[in-house]
């Protein structure tokens, strides 16, 4: 039994197909971690999906931001963008059961046995282990329970407020946490939010840093992993911390990784997010004389 975790995959089915056939991925043996953004952008979003949802009981799964927006759109269509790839997931006839199964996946999982988490785009750097998770399951509740999740949808888009505070209450409260765990680059030591720059790391505004990088971080002994950040190119130096989004939307890999034994595995991609075509083998060199 092998336990992998995948970089986020944004509707791009065949590279995941094809880092899956690399390591000959067993669903009924093995184990596969998301960390999250399953769709949106990429070719093949509803296709994705379905896969996943054919899987699910191999699978670790938390949610991104474009997971979190398409729920949204499902609740009501006008919050669909030009650049969403998500309008065939909301008119097919299986919608219903994908999206009801997506709505119950974590924010944040935690593997005690290895010491280890997944999340979409980081942990605050002011919170323990223990105060990640309890608010981490505050949105998970709200996602399932029927007289909250609209209400949280609704509520969930915005940059304020920039920081966390045990005193929020309500929606504004749930906003915050959401943006900790799936929109976070660049933030303060005491967790103050910078969600505008989108770069490498030495595009950090005066005073951020990456949110791994503070000295402070309360989780320095936890092994992370986490996506999101395609500008990292799923680079990432800081010890037990674990980048998997290399860009694979945008032209760049699929990054899969052995969480056991830190093995990587990549497959390049195309501009459309398909599985880029092997080079040609070179002609021979003719012999010299």
């Amino acid at each position: 039994m092998a336990t992998y975790a995948v970089g986020d995959l944004q509707g791009c089915l065949e590279p995941l197909q094809c880092l899956l056939e690399q390591v000959a991925f067993d669903p009924a043996r093995d184990r596969l971690w998301l960390v999250g953004d399953l769709v949106n952008r990429g070719p093949q979003s509803l296709e994705t999906l379905r896969y996943l949802y054919s899987i699910r009981d191999s699978l670790v799964c938390v949610l991104g931001n474009h997971d979190l927006h398409l729920l949204a759109a499902w609740r009501n269509i006008e919050r669909l963008k030009k650049s969403d790839t998500l309008r065939e997931i909301l008119e097919a006839p299986d919608c219903e059961a994908l999206l009801q199964w997506l709505r119950r996946q974590k924010l944040m999982h935690y593997d005690e046995a290895r010491n280890a988490a997944l999340v979409h785009a980081g942990i605050a750097p002011q919170w323990s282990l223990k105060k990640a998770l309890k608010c981490a399951s505050e949105v998970e509740e709200a996602l399932r329970d029927d007289n909250l999740f609209e209400p949280f949808l609704d509520g969930m888009y915005g940059n304020e407020p920039v920081k966390w505070n045990s005193e929020l209450k309500g929606v504004t409260r749930l906003r915050v946490i959401t943006n900790y765990f799936t929109r976070m680059r660049f933030c303060t030591s005491e967790g103050k939010l910078d969600l505008k720059s989108k770069e490498g790391l030495d595009t950090a505004p005066p005073g951020y840093a990456p949110w791994f990088s503070h000295k402070e971080r309360k989780t320095r002994n936890l092994k992370i992993i986490f996506g999101h950040w395609a500008a990292l190119e799923g680079h990432c130096n800081e010890p037990g911390i674990f980048a998997l989004d290399s860009g694979c939307v945008w032209g760049g890999t699929m990054t899969l990784l052995n969480v056991d034994t830190g093995v990587r595995l990549t497959c390049d991609c195309d501009a459309h997010g398909h599985t880029a075509p092997l080079s040609p083998d070179p002609l021979p060199v003719p012999a010299t004389r």
